[in-house]
């Protein structure tokens, strides 16, 4: 692939999805601090030298720099906030401890916001992906053909959860490799109960290689849902919420072992991600701004300093206090935030470097 392709293929969507999720995170912190009377001197898209910009008339720095992995909002007196300033009635310093954590909140919470209105839009216009849990076929000599399952079983229950659609039941095995699990199936208006143990599956994914339970069947059909207008809303944030869910359980998996890390990724994997949704069209490509989206809101609120949620932690031990930590403590405990988020983008940035096979590419 020549470096224009691969300009135009992946870094283009890469930068543009980016861009708008990262603007929205920031606008965030930017519109509450509007809100609340603090003075925004500067709101960037990216890091570093400024590529271009402009000053509006309120004085605040709009522009773009030149390492678009991220962005920020600087407040007049952020700096300031530790000491517990109060000089300026403009600066972030200035203001109540309840005030500035709902100018920190409010990024994360954009994101969210951002996702919620993305997949109404998409659930009124398109519709949900939907398959009734009924089975399809069922390939022969798998956990599912030995255990008794046939075409046209609609499956109701697994292990006690309710299962209402064909990724119901996805959810549910692929997280459970090897483990025997209590089918309650219904056939021809009967209730008939099996045991079947998914079998462990090594498959390659957008997040590289991973292991998954599988039990042998396939759906019987695909369609899209609609939602209605007054239910849209209500089902994107549930929607939203589940895919919270899912992160969270995910990330635990990872900690406790229970899941392998490879499919922890960063920027590589994101550009590599965005340009082939992009590729495929303007739907997948709203469903993954959606997702980044959520990611993003829910890495920020992470207790980790530096991060929004490491702000969080940190004012909510003043609001207990009466009083913030120390300006010493506060800046050892940044510099330990931050040596923790860089170990994990270097290990991100790792894993991605592997499963991109780049390094095979620099050995051939």
């Amino acid at each position: 692939m020549s470096l224009l392709s691969m300009l135009v293929s992946y870094v283009i969507p890469f930068l543009l999805i980016l861009s708008v999720v990262v603007f929205v995170h920031e606008f965030g912190h930017y519109w509450v601090a509007r809100r609340n009377g603090v003075r925004v001197e500067v709101f960037s898209i990216g890091f570093g030298p400024e590529l271009f910009g402009w000053t509006d008339r309120r004085g605040t720095r709009w522009k773009f720099s030149l390492i678009p992995l991220g962005g920020y909002v600087r407040m007049r007196g952020e700096e300031a906030a530790a000491e517990g300033s109060a000089g300026d009635p403009e600066s972030f310093a200035a203001k109540t401890v309840w005030q500035r954590m709902a100018i920190v909140a409010a990024g994360p919470l954009a994101n969210f916001l951002l996702a919620i209105l993305v997949l109404t839009v998409l659930f009124l216009f398109v519709g949900r992906p939907f398959t009734p849990a009924v089975v399809g076929d069922v390939v022969p000599d798998s956990p599912a053909a030995r255990a008794g399952l046939l075409p046209g079983d609609r499956i109701l229950e697994v292990d006690g959860r309710k299962v209402r659609s064909f990724e119901d039941l996805q959810l549910v095995v692929r997280d459970r490799p090897e483990v025997p699990l209590r089918f309650v199936v219904e056939r021809d208006g009967e209730r008939l109960t099996f045991t079947i143990t998914p079998r462990r599956e090594v498959v390659e994914g957008r997040f590289g290689r991973v292991e998954i339970g599988l039990i042998g069947v396939t759906r019987s059909g695909f369609a899209f849902r609609r939602s209605p207008p007054y239910l849209a809303p209500v089902e994107a944030t549930a929607e939203t919420l589940r895919i919270i869910g899912l992160t969270v359980r995910a990330l635990w998996q990872m900690v406790t072992g229970e899941r392998g890390t490879q499919e922890l990724g960063g920027p590589l994997r994101i550009a590599q991600m965005s340009g082939e949704i992009a590729s495929e069209g303007l739907l997948p490509a709203l469903w993954f701004v959606a997702i980044l989206s959520i990611n993003l809101g829910l890495i920020n609120l992470f207790p980790i300093p530096i991060l929004d949620g490491g702000h969080l932690l940190l004012y909510t031990v003043e609001a207990v206090r009466g009083r913030p930590l120390s300006e010493k403590s506060q800046e050892l405990a940044f510099r330990l935030g931050f040596a923790v988020v860089l170990s994990l983008l270097l290990f991100a940035t790792w894993n991605d470097l592997r499963n991109l096979e780049i390094f095979s590419f620099l050995v051939e």
